[in-house]
């Protein structure tokens, strides 16, 4: 089993900065995955490009590195099955960024970019697989349909990706149906009135409705009246309520009778 032992403590580190910024900044459609005890086997899953016969398919595929990388150039493997002219049927990989080409200052990244580069364009004229290479120098539309089977039975299906925002959205949505429900009342919005009764006559609570319609209730003792109101901050329409005190009865015959015993007097002076 190979460990981080296999490794220089150097090129460690080195890996472990590489790993680190795929990690946080990742490619365009290549997700990277690592077992940290195990620096020597890097794994990744790799989407299909768009407009190619690998679209819709996710591929996993892995890079052995040697003790003496990066001065020699990492093994790439694809673990998932696929019908390309650079990819034998065991699933290794043949492209010169992983051979004559290689240099010690091309990284990870890069390495896993031209890879995927090499799903969009493929070279049959160094072919592994001379099947695949064949077919797409002499029908491109019988090698894509292979490819394309290949694709639908091998691969991976992509997760499906969420547009941005659209969580929040939603939660937003909801706190409006929330915050417009009547039976969720904030505290400190609402407004509390109480009105006591008077001790000289009967007090008449009327109570204005959203239909504009007058409700009187009426009686000799009534009990203080408490109405909540809520403001418009949360949302809900709501008419206001309006108490009104009405004084009758003998508030307003005390004036009458002064009248009247003024008039008897002028009389009796008469």
């Amino acid at each position: 089993m190979a460990t981080n032992e296999n490794l220089p403590p150097n090129v460690i580190k080195q890996l472990a900065r590489e790993l680190k910024s795929l990690d946080e900044t990742p490619p365009e459609g290549i997700k990277v995955g690592v077992n940290d005890d195990d620096f020597s086997t890097i794994y990744a899953d790799i989407e299909g490009p768009a407009g190619t016969p690998y679209e819709n398919g996710v591929f996993r595929m892995k890079l052995i590195l040697s003790r003496d990388f990066p001065h020699s150039p990492p093994k790439g493997y694809f673990l998932t099955k696929i019908f390309h002219p650079n990819i034998a049927t065991n699933g290794e990989i043949c492209v010169n960024t992983l051979k004559r080409d290689w240099t010690p200052s091309l990284g990870l990244r890069h390495v896993l970019i031209v890879v995927r580069c090499l799903l969009i364009e493929p070279f049959p004229e160094s072919a592994l697989n001379e099947q695949a290479g064949k077919m797409l120098l002499e029908n491109y539309e019988e090698y894509a349909r292979h490819a394309r089977l290949y694709t639908g039975i091998h691969a991976l299906k992509p997760k499906p990706k969420f547009k941005a925002g659209s969580i929040s959205g939603s939660t937003a949505a909801l706190n409006v149906d929330q915050t417009s429900s009547v039976c969720s009342l904030d505290p400190k919005n609402a407004l509390s009135v109480v009105v006591g009764p008077t001790p000289l006559a009967p007090s008449l609570n009327t109570m204005k409705g959203v239909s504009g319609q007058d409700h009187p209730t009426t009686g000799p003792n009534l009990s203080p009246t408490v109405e909540i109101g809520v403001s418009s901050g949360s949302g809900v329409a709501l008419a206001p309520m309006v108490t009104q005190k009405k004084e009758c009865g003998l508030v307003k015959a005390q004036p009458d009778k002064k009248k009247i015993d003024a008039r008897k007097k002028s009389l009796k002076r008469l």
